[in-house]
């Protein structure tokens, strides 16, 4: 009997916060989950008390996969030049140079990197 007390919370009036439903009362209620998140809320449903899934609103769902979406361009863009920079004639030269050296020559390129940074 403690455990039906447990199964749906009221949601919170602030419409950024999130109402908890377990999977069970998600599918029973399916329609008053839709109304919280079509007012702005969030639900989150649970399975043997552990939160699954979340269910938002499209603009919020949107929102999130276009910042993922913009942050992989700008990740896309910084990579590409990196890759640019490392096919000058002057880098190619200089990884040539780092594949062709002795152990004891990257030994002494590599102590005096360090000396350089400080």
């Amino acid at each position: 009997m403690a455990r039906h007390a447990r199964t749906a919370q009221r949601p919170r009036r602030d419409p950024g916060e999130s109402a908890s439903f377990t999977a069970t009362d998600a599918k029973k209620e399916f329609g008053r989950l839709l109304e919280i998140v079509l007012r702005g809320g969030r639900v989150v449903i649970t399975k043997h008390d552990a939160p699954k899934a979340v269910m938002l609103s499209m603009d919020e769902f949107t929102a999130l996969t276009q910042a993922t979406e913009r942050t992989l361009e700008v990740l896309r863009g910084d990579f590409d030049a990196l890759l640019a920079g490392m096919q000058t004639p002057k880098a190619r030269a200089g990884m040539k140079a780092a594949f062709d050296a002795s152990p004891a020559e990257l030994g002494r390129a590599a102590v005096a990197a360090a000396r350089r940074r400080g």
